[in-house]
């Protein structure tokens, strides 16, 4: 039986016609390095007998053998024998699939075979009558191979995971442009510079202060509370009155240098009039002393610097500018032993709780006053609100009189000018009580008013030019200036203004108890 009739047989036992849809074909290279020169190789189409595609008619020279893979009629093919191990055979029979790469060009197509009855054009039954297709040359051994529904899943299969590979490897190279993320994103290295300020700079004041400005805890007892000061001549600290008067006489007082290193204190006087004192640490590590200035130079919109440690944050630094001066403000509990009297420096600069007695230095460095008091929408000093900048600083005059008072003497002096003031009065000025009260003259006999000609109900007016706005004023611009100063007074009698001076004078004092 013919190549042809076995073919023919095998497609009606599978219950194909020729004139069915050829099945998908398979096809695997041609391994041409085991093709010995001078041999050809061809292939036959499938099971239906359909063509191949072009390009595959032919992988050599004669015999000739037409596009669907059947020897020419009178044309036997060369053998073609598989190297033996090389594995690159079908166990079906069916030729592998070629690529293009490796197709040699086509030689034009030989009439085609004759035509077997009932079958399509181009038909003639393989010889053998075996089942499925088989090499035209050679007699490599038939072996099977995947089926075409698994190749074809396979290539599905890979496929996707390419893609998706693929895809995952796209998105970790380069990000979406929808998230906003750059991982090639760079900012550069910072620019080089220099940490060296001017020195009348906020930077330049503060480098040269904070060595000289200490913290101050106190404890006595269940209470405690912090504070500031700054280091002065010989060693001694300036700081507020209240906030070391809590220590009372066995309270404990801690003071912290801007080095972090801390040593204990002990008071050497205080002054509860202007809420100044005057305390001694056991070591000063070296600290250097801070340099006072004259509070008397200072004019509205000086720039100032504030240090301190407000709510116990240390070595605070916050700046502004002078915002008045010989602001009148009472401090303390009106009407107490502790109330204070100050004609104070007005700044803006923020100034909280804990900043109390540290200081306030101009541009040069120098202290021109003692932070003491701030402003609240409910009262002055002590109160627990934060800064609405409206802070006040006891000029450094004053400060500088009473802390060497205290270091002297361990008591500061009053001044006074031997008056009492009538409270009832609210006309433009302030008046001189017309009667004694509650033991009390207008007017203390032989008293620096005395001895000037003031008399009792006398509406003073102003003070070294400043005029008056109401009795608080005048008392903290006297209380301001020390014993022996001469202060101009303006006032009105009878309704004509004279012009006097007064000289300031001092009241017995006893001297503030001091820790044992």
């Amino acid at each position: 039986m013919t190549d042809e009739n076995r073919s023919h047989e095998a497609d009606d036992a599978e219950g194909r016609t020729p004139s069915d849809p050829p099945a998908e074909e398979v096809r695997e290279p041609v391994r041409p390095d085991f093709l010995p020169a001078g041999e050809t190789v061809s292939l036959r189409g499938d099971r239906s007998g359909q063509p191949l595609a072009d390009g595959w008619t032919q992988l050599g020279g004669p015999p000739a053998v037409n596009r669907w893979g059947t020897a020419a009629p009178g044309a036997a093919a060369p053998p073609l024998q598989e190297p033996p191990g090389t594995g690159w055979g079908d166990p079906s029979g069916r030729p592998r699939q070629d690529t293009a790469a490796f197709a040699v060009p086509a030689a034009p197509p030989p009439p085609p075979p004759p035509r077997a009855a009932g079958l399509g054009p181009g038909w003639a039954p393989p010889p053998g009558g075996s089942g499925g297709p088989t090499w035209v040359a050679g007699s490599a051994p038939a072996r099977r191979g995947p089926g075409v529904g698994t190749l074809a899943a396979l290539a599905v299969v890979i496929a996707l995971v390419a893609s998706t590979l693929g895809s995952v490897g796209t998105y970790l190279l380069v990000r979406p442009s929808s998230s906003g993320l750059d991982p090639s994103y760079r900012l550069g290295q910072p620019p080089r510079g220099t940490t060296a300020r001017p020195p009348e700079s906020v930077a330049g004041v503060a480098s040269r202060v904070l060595p000289s400005v200490v913290s101050l805890s106190i404890e006595a007892g269940t209470s405690s509370s912090t504070g500031s000061g700054f280091l002065i001549k010989g060693g001694y600290v300036v700081t507020n009155n209240h906030v070391v008067a809590a220590a009372g006489p066995s309270g404990q007082i801690q003071i912290q240098f801007s080095n972090r290193r801390s040593t204990s204190a002990r008071i050497i006087g205080r002054d509860p009039e202007s809420d100044l004192a005057v305390v001694k640490p056991d070591e000063t590590f070296g600290a250097p002393e801070i340099t006072l200035g004259n509070s008397d130079d200072v004019v509205v919109g000086d720039p100032v610097v504030a240090i301190g440690s407000p709510l116990g944050l240390t070595g605070t630094v916050t700046s502004g500018i002078v915002s008045s001066l010989n602001r009148p403000v009472q401090a303390g509990e009106e009407n107490s032993t502790d109330t204070t009297w100050l004609s104070a420096i007005q700044t803006d600069a923020a100034i909280n709780p804990g900043n109390s007695g540290g200081p306030l230095v101009n541009a040069a460095g120098e202290v021109i006053g003692v932070n003491s008091a701030i402003a609240t929408l409910g009262r002055s000093l002590g109160g627990q609100s934060g800064s609405i900048g409206l802070g006040f600083a006891i000029p450094v005059n004053h400060a500088r009189r009473v802390a060497q008072e205290l270091v002297t003497t361990g008591v500061a002096k009053k001044s006074r000018i031997g008056i009492t003031i009538d409270q009832t009065y609210q006309g433009a000025g302030v008046r001189i009580e017309t009667e004694p009260r509650q033991g009390s003259q207008p007017v203390e006999p032989d008293g620096p008013a005395d001895k000037a000609g003031l008399k009792p109900g006398d509406v003073i007016l102003e003070v070294n030019g400043t005029v008056l706005q109401d009795g608080n004023e005048l008392i903290a611009l006297i209380r301001n200036k020390a014993p022996g100063e001469k202060l101009t007074v303006k006032f009105q009698r009878a309704g004509q203004e004279k012009t006097v001076t007064v000289t300031v004078g001092a009241a017995p004092v006893q001297p503030t108890p001091r820790p044992s």
